[in-house]
């Protein structure tokens, strides 16, 4: 687990601490079930006050990202369905976290197609729908599968697949991985919700490194979810040096970017953002969006 701490950011550190974590969950660096550093570990690597870790931590179990068991170190949130298998689950259950814990080794769909097979010839769904509680979020990933698969996405919330479960029918259910455990009970067993990673900003971070003078960074996005990340994910890299500012698209004001040196901007909003140095953030991560595709291809082929 990779974490930079800038102390002399605006940004609390617990703040970068938390969401840098997070991070790590919804971009597969962190796996489910995977055991965090303890308290005083964590602080003595970041040279920062054990306290602050501890609330760091206490935070993420309150959102539900991290789950304590007593006289363990807190761990990630496993897949809900991989603790199912001890306690006598039925084989559809069982099919759905062999997908699933597959996926995670690096096994491909194709390997796994023939056993499988009439798991993948039930129901063949004819559309995603992406499940996000942020609508911001969820638009973009929405955007970002219209583009790769050529076709509309539906989208809701958690809630609403709740009260309305008939939603998933006849859809290839996605969601980030951090929420599979909660999406894919609600979606018929045939048709297994899949988890979506987020991609890495290892780049992005390396282009500021390398910026020689002080700069003005923006950041323009959709998604208050996605400006908030980037604020705890950039601060480190920024120092005191450059300046961020970030705004949500669609701008009340086309020149507030004017004075920036650099852009990042998510998927929707880079087709409109006029600036000559924009920087692309694809929210998925290509492995994910591949993953998703040739599911999708290998439903529409079984209609035909």
């Amino acid at each position: 687990m990779e974490i930079r701490i800038d102390k002399k950011s605006e940004i609390s550190v617990r703040q970068q601490l938390a969401e840098q974590i997070i991070f790590s969950i919804a971009t597969d660096k962190l796996k489910p079930g995977q055991a965090l550093p303890s308290v005083r570990a964590l602080a003595r690597r970041l040279k920062i006050h054990h306290n602050t870790v501890s609330e760091a931590y206490q935070d993420l179990v309150r959102r539900t990202w991290l789950v304590g068991r007593r006289g363990r170190r807190l761990v990630v949130r496993p897949l809900g369905e991989l603790a199912a298998w001890t306690k006598g689950c039925d084989v559809d259950d069982l099919i759905n976290a062999t997908i699933r814990v597959a996926r995670h080794q690096g096994y491909s769909l194709q390997s796994l197609r023939e056993r499988v097979r009439t798991r993948l010839l039930a129901e063949p769904p004819d559309h995603v729908l992406v499940v996000e509680d942020d609508p911001g979020l969820r638009r973009l990933i929405q955007e970002e599968i219209r583009a790769a698969l050529g076709q509309q996405a539906e989208g809701c919330s958690l809630a609403d697949l709740v009260a309305h479960p008939g939603m998933a029918i006849g859809a290839l259910t996605v969601a980030g991985q951090y929420a599979i455990a909660d999406v894919d009970p609600l979606v018929p067993k045939s048709v297994p919700a899949i988890p979506l990673a987020y991609s890495p900003v290892d780049d992005h971070l390396e282009l500021l490194r390398k910026l020689r003078r002080p700069s003005i960074v923006v950041v323009v996005s959709v998604s208050a979810a996605f400006l908030q990340t980037a604020r705890s994910l950039l601060a480190p890299a920024l120092g005191r040096r450059h300046v961020m500012r970030d705004f949500c698209f669609p701008l009340e004001d086309p020149k507030a970017l004017r004075a920036a040196d650099l852009v990042f901007a998510d998927s929707i909003a880079r087709l409109q953002v006029k600036h000559s140095n924009v920087f692309h953030y694809r929210l998925i991560a290509p492995g994910s969006l591949e993953y998703l595709c040739t599911a999708m291809k290998s439903y529409q082929t079984r209609l035909r």
